[in-house]
């Protein structure tokens, strides 16, 4: 299979001098096409630094971190974003809806940004808003729903364009449980049917077993 996400001998700090804290101490990982990864560990072992420096997020490191053929370190930000716009989801722990627009307007949002909207869009957008059971909610403000019901919009607005990955960080650290097992069936319909690839940070066990496999983040190294 194709490799999607290369992780190879990565260094990350915070702080300097005597403050100086080493988050991730050589971390290496490869992660396929189609894959859905969990990544695990203690709370502060840095699984979501490593999450965010995947995106591109932030790019204060040593070492190499390739994202569907880019050199993350080193490619230019405008290419950066066109990375993140284009072939990467990214679905955090909190909703980052934009309050003032419709349900249907926060999916439809970064296909506008990127000049991708076209003939077709709303047949995705029907289709994604069966898929997350928003059809009703469509038209909806993000204040009238409830925590799941708005992860399932940041869901559908990551999955809409089509990206080749999605980083999720703590998706259901937010919701009750009910609502957390909804959301990661929903992951794993999405990686079932679209072939999407999935990194999911999560701190729960059970989360962690949707994933078709399980990395562990240790004394900044990963297992698995």
């Amino acid at each position: 299979m194709d490799t999607i996400i290369t992780v190879d001998n990565v260094y990350k700090s915070f702080g300097k001098g005597d403050l100086e804290v080493k988050v991730l101490d050589g971390a290496n990982l490869r992660i396929d096409k189609g894959e859905f990864v969990s990544l695990m560990g203690p709370s502060g072992s840095g699984k979501s630094t490593l999450l965010y420096l995947i995106g591109g997020l932030d790019r204060n490191f040593t070492g190499n971190i390739v994202l569907c053929g880019n050199d993350i370190g080193k490619i230019k930000e405008d290419q950066l974003s066109d990375l993140r716009l284009n072939r990467i989801g990214f679905i955090f722990q909190f909703y980052n809806l934009i309050q003032n627009l419709s349900v249907e307007d926060n999916i439809l949002l970064p296909l506008k940004v990127s000049g991708r909207y076209d003939k077709s869009t709303l047949a995705k957008l029907d289709e994604i808003l069966d898929i997350t059971e928003l059809s009703d909610k469509r038209k909806v403000m993000p204040a009238k729903l409830s925590g799941g019901q708005q992860q399932r919009v940041a869901i559908a607005r990551a999955v809409i364009g089509e990206p080749d990955v999605i980083l999720a960080d703590e998706p259901t650290g937010n919701l009750d449980k009910e609502s957390g097992e909804h959301i990661m069936d929903l992951f794993k319909r999405i990686n079932a049917e679209r072939g999407m690839t999935i990194l999911q940070v999560t701190h729960s066990e059970k989360n962690s077993q949707y994933g078709s496999r399980i990395v562990r983040l240790d004394n900044g190294k990963l297992i698995g």
